[in-house]
């Protein structure tokens, strides 16, 4: 299983990659491009669940441009421990459409209900074409923290 930081590297790269492709595209094409339908299409290999033609979150107009939350924070060591249990991951604007997934010894950010980074408007207010510049608060914490 991937970490966070492994994921989010990744995911990252896979973008620009993409993006490398998508210069010749105003901002609202781009952001027009990476619509589900158009992305499980074009782009299978850019979501392990294209090839299902599967949605991550059950919204019907999902738009895959910030498959990460800029609002999502996380430190693979932890935030701090409550109730026994380690935080590994939340979200900044504490989203009411969020919960928590919690295990006996972990708390997750559950982030299955929030539409927030995948409605266009939302993607337009933060749009750059450099996903790292936009998700750059998400790891904001050092190990040596």
């Amino acid at each position: 299983m991937k970490t966070y930081s492994q994921w989010f590297q990744e995911h990252g790269e896979k973008h620009k990659a993409l993006m490398a492709k998508l210069t010749h595209l105003t901002p609202d094409e781009v952001i027009r491009y990476f619509r589900f339908d158009n992305m499980v299409k074009h782009e299978p290999d850019f979501c392990e669940l294209y090839k299902e033609n599967k949605k991550c979150h059950d919204i019907k107009e999902l738009n895959c441009y910030l498959c990460a939350c800029p609002n999502f924070r996380f430190k693979e060591s932890g935030f701090h421990v409550r109730e026994g249990r380690v935080l590994y991951s939340t979200c900044s604007i504490a989203s009411k459409e969020g919960g928590q997934f919690l295990s006996e010894n972990a708390i997750h950010q559950d982030c299955s209900g929030c539409s927030v980074p995948h409605q266009e408007s939302y993607i337009k207010r933060c749009f750059s074409r450099d996903w790292f510049e936009i998700m750059q608060d998400v790891v904001p914490y050092d190990e040596e923290d």
